[in-house]
């Protein structure tokens, strides 16, 4: 069978399970599997595909006919230009995460800085920030052991690891250093609202890194007190929020002693991502 026939074949296999984009699924599916982008797909599309590419296919393709998230499949997901890697440890990066990113990097730009990042998860948030400050040095810290060994994978791939650290540790234990950059993309999705998700990240992502309790602030309060005690003198802090958090998540800051700088919109226009300062710091 050829590259075209297969990859409509299987496109109406993940089609038929309601897989919305099934088409660029089996596509990227299928271009990892042969390791090749997914132009050579088309550009090569008379291509008669051995059997054991087509017998690894088939799983991969049974595995997102379940709903499994396609990063989980492939091993990794691209997040500020880059692959990294994942697994069931890790959430799986979003493009809304780096809205994160983009201000602080350009309000730090040719900096030496000290960053911490609370949740690191993969480690895509302080890695891609360290990608762009070239003379900065990072801290990232989440419970999850699982998580951050795929952080400090990821740090070695992108040769950053002698200017990162990752560490195994709750957010109420770390007291280690002041910060000029602060970034936290904690839990914030309440409770009662997780069922509602759809299955690939219900049945699929870490529910540790997805729930923030009853109002979806629980998380959300300890980044927020850790990052009043750690972040350096003319410092930013920069968190994401979830849906209609925006006004609570406002009051905490102020609280704390923030001053709010700047927020960021997602496409449909929700307020995702705060960056403050400390009041009278700056």
């Amino acid at each position: 069978m050829n590259l075209e026939n297969i990859i409509k074949k299987k496109s109406k296999i993940l089609k038929s399970h309601n897989i919305d984009t099934y088409a660029l699924d089996a596509e990227i599916i299928l271009s990892n599997i042969m390791k090749v982008k997914k132009e050579f797909l088309i550009t090569n599309s008379e291509k008669i595909i051995p059997r054991e590419i087509i017998q690894k296919y088939d799983i991969a393709i049974k595995r997102r006919a379940k709903n499994e998230p396609v990063a989980y499949i492939i091993g990794k997901k691209e997040f500020w230009s880059e692959d990294f890697l994942v697994n069931y440890a890790t959430l799986v990066p979003r493009p809304e995460t780096e809205l994160l990113i983009y201000k602080v990097i350009n309000f730090f730009k040719n900096k030496q800085i000290n960053i911490l990042d609370i949740g690191t998860g993969s480690g895509c948030i302080l890695l891609s920030v360290l990608k762009e400050l070239k003379f900065s040095r990072g801290v990232g810290i989440d419970i999850s052991p699982k998580s951050i060994q795929i952080a400090r994978l990821n740090s070695k791939n992108f040769n950053l690891h002698h200017r990162s650290i990752f560490k195994v540790m709750d957010i109420k234990e770390f007291n280690i250093g002041k910060y000029d950059l602060i970034v936290s993309n904690p839990p914030y999705i309440p409770s009662k609202d997780i069922k509602k998700l759809s299955r690939d990240i219900i049945n699929y992502e870490p529910r540790v890194a997805l729930d923030g309790g009853v109002d979806g602030l629980d998380l959300i309060k300890k980044v927020i007190y850790k990052s009043s005690k750690l972040l350096k003198r003319n410092g930013l802090f920069s968190l994401e929020i979830g849906y209609r958090q925006y006004q609570k998540v406002s009051i905490l800051l102020r609280q704390q002693g923030f001053r709010e700088m700047s927020k960021e919109y997602d496409c449909n226009r929700n307020v995702r991502c705060i960056i403050s300062t400390k009041v009278g710091f700056i």
